[in-house]
């Protein structure tokens, strides 16, 4: 199951550039990586990022997570060789795409287990 989300993942990663402009995954080894590494930024740094940004998730109701998501896919780009994102709200437009990829992957791997 996590395998499977993880190649979702990386597909999902591969196909941002084809959807937004500004956003360059140089192949799948590196759609691989930023699979991974998205993943435990995910579980690492974003819970904290959400505490300290609770004030504004509870004034934008939850709509300033997107901005976080953003933010941290755009970290992303400047730590991941071969993944370039260019501009901020670019990177908030593409983390918005791969929140929609996981949400469905969930959604899709839930419902096959009942």
């Amino acid at each position: 199951m996590l395998l499977l989300k993880w190649l979702v993942s990386a597909l999902a990663f591969l196909a941002l550039p084809y959807i937004i402009a500004g956003i360059s995954v140089q192949g799948f080894g590196t759609a691989l990586v930023l699979a991974l590494m998205w993943g435990l930024v995910n579980i690492t740094i974003k819970p904290i990022l959400m505490v300290l940004a609770l004030p504004f998730n509870l004034l934008t109701f939850g709509i300033f997570t997107f901005v976080i998501n953003g933010f941290l896919l755009w970290l992303l780009g400047g730590f991941v060789k071969g993944f370039e994102v260019h501009g901020f709200w670019v990177a908030v437009l593409g983390a918005l795409i791969l929140s929609a990829v996981s949400s469905l992957t969930h959604w899709v791997l839930h419902k096959s287990e009942m």
